[in-house]
């Protein structure tokens, strides 16, 4: 598996407890994001490295970077119709394009002038955004809140076809830990390395509502200054 990853606990200590963080492991080049779905788009999908077959272009998809959410949503893989996990590596260049596209699925006086606004804001764009409570592993909601992007349109079809470098199947992956789970040993689980997802164009972070995070590096720093005390 490429994915890296890390023990749950050692991570639950690092990531901020509340606000609203994207979540993800990313490098210079690429981010990670994660879909699921039944054997036969999910088979196709790692197969090909692109989405086809049984996937259609025109429904909207939502992709969601942090591993936990979709977890979540998937019921550890256990649900109908999300029975395959894909984590899908995506150029990074292509990530940010998404955020700056993204418009709220609902009114945020703070952020459209009015509704009419948020209307127009959400006719012309392909992406929606979502901030939903995030979970632990075991499924209960934590102050943190987590993203979705629901992707349509012309960036559902440079998604799900262009910007993709890479999807690999975890559904394996996915089984293991949950057994981890099932039997509470809670010191084995691993989890995706995920940090704080930096923006660093400011008007698009305060458009997302992006809380205040220590970027990537300094947080590197910061636990390294920690394991040596």
């Amino acid at each position: 598996m490429q994915l890296k990853t890390e023990l749950y606990l050692n991570q639950k200590k690092r990531w901020q407890p509340r606000g609203k963080v994207i979540l993800a492991q990313y490098d210079v080049d690429s981010i990670v994001v994660y879909q699921a779905y039944r054997p036969s788009i999910g088979h196709f999908a790692a197969q090909h490295g692109y989405f086809g077959g049984d996937f259609k272009l025109s429904r909207m998809t939502w992709i969601k970077p942090n591993f936990l959410w979709m977890m979540y949503r998937s019921g550890w893989g256990t649900k109908k119709d999300q029975e395959v996990t894909l984590a899908i590596r995506i150029q990074r260049s292509a990530f940010d394009t998404i955020l700056a596209q993204a418009v709220h699925s609902k009114y945020i006086p703070e952020i459209y002038q009015n509704q009419q606004a948020w209307s127009q804001a959400v006719k012309r764009s392909d992406v929606r955004l979502q901030w939903d409570p995030d979970h632990t592993p075991t499924g209960e909601k934590v102050e943190r809140r987590a993203i979705q992007l629901g992707l349509q349109g012309e960036t559902g079809i440079k998604y799900s076809q262009e910007w993709i470098m890479n999807i690999e199947d975890i559904s394996e992956f996915v089984a293991e830990q949950r057994q981890h789970l099932i039997s509470q040993n809670y010191d084995a689980l691993l989890t995706p390395r995920e940090y704080p997802y930096e923006v660093n164009n400011l008007e698009i972070a305060r458009r997302l509502q992006l809380s205040v995070c220590i970027p990537q590096a300094e947080q590197e720093d910061l636990n390294h200054e920690h394991s040596q005390n």
